[in-house]
Order: C-alpha cells, then structure tokens, then sequence
C-alpha cells in the first residue's frame, strides 16, 4: 500500500490512539494524595513514566514495604476505569483506520492493557471491528509486552519485514526490536518527546503523520 512496504500496523492503545495520559494523571495523582504523597504534573509524569510500570511505581516514591503491589495495581485501575471514560480517540483516528483497511493495510493491537478491559475500551469507543488482532494482558501489571509481541507474530503469520508498530513509549520501540518490525512513535501520549527521540526512529505528532510516513511522504 505504500512506498515503505507496510502491510500491517500493529498499535499500541493507551497513550497511542486513546488520548489517555491526563486520565492516567489524574488517577495516579488521587492515589499519591490518598497517602499524602506529592503529586504530579502532567510534565513530570511524562518525565518518569515507563516500563515496567512496579519501577515507575518506585520511581514516584510508592514504598512497597507499605503498600502491596497487587492492591495498588487494583486500586489504580478501578480509578482509572472510571476517570478513562471520557478519554477519546486520537484526533480523526477512526478515519486513519478506516482509510488504512481501505488500502488493503491490516490493523492489530498490542497493549499492556488487561485484555478485557482494552476489548471493552475500543468496542465503547466503535472501534473493535477494525483490527484483526487484539492482544492485551492477562493481568493488571502492566510488564513487558515483548512476550506478548512475540506471540501474536507466531499466532497469525505477520511477515516482520513489511509490519509496523506504532507507540507512544521508548518500550514500544524496544518491543519492536524484539520482534524484528519497524516502529514509529508518537508525541503527546505518556513519555515526553525527547525521551522518545533518544531512540532515533521516526517521530510523528498526528496520526496524519503516522500515515504520510508510511507512504514516503513525512
């Protein structure tokens, strides 16, 4: 479909086409206040974000000889569940993808978000017919989707060489390199863009972007 060669993107959800960092914020900020932890910005939480998200926890200053891990996992999503309802798609995301198809491109994701969770997000949001494939965690805990990546080339055939992942963190790009596939990264999701630029791929803001890089034209 392209000058690139690309046959199939594989996105990533959270941050990538669901404009959700200010939801992850806002939880993450009501949980801190909750054990009267200083919060953060939107900026600084970019600043620290990362995977896996136990060490992002620490870096925050959560004491897991305090709090459990697994009941902060709990708690964090039942927040985030519900302060991520008003959280929307990309700008003209549903239009990117129905163009994509439309070129003969196919789509599938590949997220750190418990998979029924991640199914129900797109499916509320109209999305859940575009993919072919939808990968997300069994769990809460948010590790690294390099297993999960690994999996869903063995599980449907996609040829490596002529794939595409699209994120919104320098894991996405490290999970692209374990899977041997190209990768793109894109600004205003959940790091800042000079963490994002450190890893010297392709960098877009739009999902406008996203598509005039596949087609040599970005």
């Amino acid at each position: 479909m392209s000058d690139r060669n690309i046959r199939h993107v594989i996105w990533d959800w959270n941050g990538t086409l669901l404009d959700d960092a200010q939801a992850c914020v806002d939880a993450l900020n009501l949980m801190l206040s909750r054990r009267n932890m200083p919060t953060l910005t939107r900026e600084e939480y970019r600043d620290v974000f990362d995977f896996p998200i136990r060490d992002y926890y620490l870096k925050v200053g959560f004491d897991f000889t305090r709090d459990d891990w697994n009941a902060l996992t709990e708690e964090y999503h039942a927040i985030y569940a519900e302060l991520s309802r008003d959280s929307q798609l990309r700008p003209h995301a549903r239009r990117i993808l129905d163009g994509l198809i439309g070129r003969g491109c196919g789509l599938s994701v590949l997220s750190a978000c418990e998979d029924a969770m991640l199914k129900r997000m797109m499916d509320e949001r109209g999305i859940l017919g575009c993919f072919a494939h939808i990968y997300g965690r069994s769990d809460f805990q948010a590790h690294s989707k390099v297993a999960l990546g690994r999996t869903l080339l063995a599980d449907t055939g996609i040829v490596p060489a002529s794939a595409l992942l699209v994120g919104d963190t320098t894991h996405d790009f490290e999970v692209a390199q374990a899977m041997g596939v190209r990768c793109l990264l894109m600004t205003g999701g959940h790091q800042a863009e000079a963490r994002l630029r450190r890893c010297n791929c392709p960098v877009a803001h739009t999902l406008h972007e996203v598509v005039a890089w596949m087609t040599n034209d970005y």
